[in-house]
């Protein structure tokens, strides 16, 4: 089976690897996927934290936190896909964890690592799998537990067709914390065991305390050269296609929205550079904000600021006043809206949040947030909540009245999760 199952992983590795030549995704700690690791590793029976990118990276951070207070002599691994999850993590992490990148699910690395590494607790952050990993880590009676668990429109349906395989590897998984019931519903349809999927909620609205990390906002809106009177609209997380129509709209709207200033945070900041070509052909100067120097910009005519740097977009989104979340308007799935929610900013997202389909129903079902279907309703909306000051406070307090209503997830995922080793430790002593 493991011999079948590398050698199609191994045909759409190199199906893919233009892909990854082409996305950059080669880069210089990639020999961690090849089952490279430091020669003097020791950690002691960790627990490793699997995130594969940001949002999964983000949506961990409590739970890491509460288990460093249960677990104070444990040592932890983690662990990421993309190179820009890889950077949040190294931001979580304290001294003495491990952080490195998942190994590619060939058998022969897998064992490799976990061999050297040996687990206590293997812990994955939403729903991926991998038949190699998975199932040598239930090999090795090491538990295997799903945390903020989804199952999205796209992998229900490419999952089901092979339902037959998929079953054995799922339930080799000790248990399943899900988001809500659409996802226990869709693991038990695929074969799970009713009694290993528990409902827990949604992380990510136990991850909303940003106050702590959030630059003063008096000093930010200087550097920006704004004044008090004028206001930001925010477009975060944007993909190409969206750029283009938020600048379209902008340029529609400052003649009517005197003191209107726009601020675009590319999902990839590595395309900083091309939506900076693009701001210019609008006719507006772009300034990159890693590149601003203190209230520079004010003597930068027509700015669109543009954020090509990792981990600042909160920043930006405490002193906005209007948020548009990207990868939304285009059929990407949206993106995290609970970040300016929780900071009781109105939010407006487009139709494609099929990757946060749960979310962006409870907000709008509680009218805490606003869906636009096209570009005509972005600028009516962007021009309602900019002239109404009633509306886009209501707006704001809805958001972050919700979030305070939907936290606990964390909290109900530790118990199971102490179980799970509880169960484990009174099996061995046994």
């Amino acid at each position: 089976m493991f011999i079948i199952y590398d050698f199609i992983f191994l045909i759409f590795a190199i199906f893919n690897l233009p892909v990854y030549l082409f996305r950059r995704k080669f880069h210089r700690k990639f020999f961690m996927r090849l089952g490279v690791t430091p020669p003097d590793t020791e950690l002691r029976n960790p627990i490793w934290i699997h995130a594969v990118s940001v949002g999964e990276a983000v949506a961990v951070r409590s739970l890491i936190a509460e288990l460093r207070k249960i677990f104070p002599d444990k040592r932890f691994v983690l662990s990421t896909v993309t190179a820009t999850g890889n950077k949040i993590v190294q931001s979580i992490a304290k001294e003495g964890d491990f952080i490195t990148y998942l190994p590619l699910d060939f058998s022969f690395i897998v064992k490799k690592v976990m061999d050297k590494i040996n687990p206590s607790l293997f812990i994955i952050a939403e729903t991926e799998i991998w038949p190699n990993l998975i199932s040598y880590l239930y090999k090795k009676n090491i538990p295997i537990v799903t945390v903020n668990g989804r199952i999205s429109d796209a992998s229900f349906k490419g999952y089901s067709s092979i339902r037959f395989l998929l079953k054995p590897v799922l339930n080799k998984i000790s248990l399943f914390c899900v988001q809500g019931n659409r996802d226990a519903e869709r693991l038990k349809s695929l074969g799970v065991t009713q009694g290993k999927v528990r409902i827990t909620g949604n992380m990510k609205f136990d991850n909303v305390d940003y106050n702590y990390q959030i630059k003063d906002s008096q000093n930010l809106k200087l550097k920006l050269g704004m004044s008090a009177q004028e206001k930001l609209l925010v477009a975060g997380s944007t993909h190409p296609g969206e750029e283009e129509i938020i600048l379209s709209i902008y340029k529609d709207l400052i003649a009517e929205l005197q003191g209107l200033k726009l601020l675009i945070a590319p999902r990839h900041p590595e395309r900083s550079k091309e939506v900076a070509s693009l701001v210019s052909s609008f006719g507006f100067r772009s300034v990159l904000i890693s590149t601003l120097v203190s209230n520079c910009s004010t003597c930068i005519p027509k700015p669109v600021f543009i954020l090509d740097t990792i981990g600042e977009l909160i920043h930006f989104y405490n002193i906005s006043e209007i948020v548009f979340v990207g990868g939304s308007l285009v059929k990407k799935g949206g993106h995290n809206i609970l970040e300016p929610a929780s900071l009781a900013k109105p939010v407006i997202f487009g139709p494609y949040m099929f990757n946060f389909k749960d979310i962006a129903e409870l907000f709008i079902s509680n009218k805490a947030a606003v869906l636009v279907n096209n570009p005509q309703e972005l600028r009516e909306q962007i021009r309602e909540l900019f002239k109404n000051a009633s509306y886009y406070e209501e707006l704001g307090r809805k958001a972050k009245d919700l979030i305070q209503k939907n936290i606990g997830s964390t909290r109900r995922s530790i118990e199971l999760i102490k179980t799970i080793i509880e169960d484990k430790a009174n099996a061995i002593s046994y």
